[in-house]
């Protein structure tokens, strides 16, 4: 009896159709799924807000008049001749350059004081980063007393025979103010992230460089500055973007005055539409707000290049 022969397919029947979920679409639906959250907050609560004040600074929108009209380009060209606008950019630049010097170098200094092994170094460490979990309008009321004319800043002057001004009624005291009690809010934020990176740095290198008889100085700008630069590069977007986006601490201080010494760009803008209800310019300012921070954020990480040092 002649055996079997092995089983052949027909090639008369059609090929089975492949499936459409395939492990590539599986994976790719999974990841999909897991960003969905995100992209829908973003496209919710940054894109269509975005879109939405770009289609506004194209209208004049009174609320109490109940009247929405359209105007082209007129509010861009309100904003070009604008003559309030260059001393709010000014205050808006010192205030920022001010801010991102004092908070990050002051930062700095702390995370390499307090990167040290020694008995209560955590309560000094607590101390200092205390002020960022205080409520800014809480903290800001409490400056306000302290910077007055009869305040406890002048009143410890006067202890050793100086007479303080009055801080937040003269332009450039008031910037100083404003300036000094942000940077005493915020740099404990700074100097975590400063310190976590400090402490990420390998103390052979150290030792080496003790070795070769580099002192504290030159070991600190050859081998700590280069590799925490990420940690500064991070620090400095968000110092930068923090400072262009401050309100609360000008409205309780200053006011924005006196004058427009103090008054910075989201503070012109909150006047424009919130106060005198010129929300269509508002929109407009907000534009130039979002242009200036994405231009400095692109620059800041472009520099990256040449000033951020990865260890491979």
């Amino acid at each position: 009896m002649a055996a079997a022969e092995p089983y052949a397919s027909n090639p008369s029947l059609p090929a089975a159709k492949p499936s459409f979920w395939t492990v590539e679409r599986r994976d790719s639906l999974a990841g999909f799924l897991f960003i969905a959250p995100q992209l829908v907050g973003i496209i919710i609560f940054v894109m269509v807000p975005l879109g939405l004040v770009f289609w506004y600074s194209l209208h004049e929108w009174n609320v109490l008049a109940n009247t929405f009209t359209y105007t082209g380009a007129q509010n861009y060209a309100q904003l070009l001749s604008d003559p309030s606008l260059p001393s709010v950019l000014g205050s808006t630049a010192i205030f920022s350059a001010g801010l991102v010097v004092f908070n990050m170098s002051l930062a700095l200094l702390l995370a390499v004081l307090l990167n040290q092994k020694l008995a209560g170094i955590t309560i000094f460490r607590t101390l200092f980063f205390s002020p960022v979990v205080v409520s800014l309008v809480a903290w800001t009321i409490v400056w306000s007393f302290l910077l007055q004319k009869n305040g406890g800043i002048n009143g410890v002057l006067m202890m050793f025979g100086l007479e303080g001004p009055n801080w937040l009624r003269q332009p450039t005291t008031a910037m100083i103010s404003v300036i000094a009690v942000q940077v005493f809010k915020n740099v404990g934020l700074n100097m975590i992230l400063f310190l976590a990176a400090l402490q990420g740095v390998p103390n052979e290198l150290y030792e080496a460089a003790r070795i070769d008889g580099a002192p504290r100085f030159k070991q600190f700008r050859r081998i700590t500055l280069p590799l925490i630069s990420p940690t500064v590069l991070l620090t400095s977007i968000i110092t930068i973007v923090g400072s262009l986006q401050v309100f609360a601490q000008i409205a309780v201080l200053t006011q924005g005055g006196p004058g427009l010494s103090t008054t910075v760009l989201v503070y012109y803008l909150y006047q424009q539409a919130f106060q005198f209800h010129f929300f269509g310019y508002g929109s407009t300012l907000s534009i130039l707000l979002f242009m200036i921070v994405a231009v400095l954020t692109f620059a800041q990480w472009q520099l990256r290049k040449r000033v951020v040092f990865y260890e491979n």
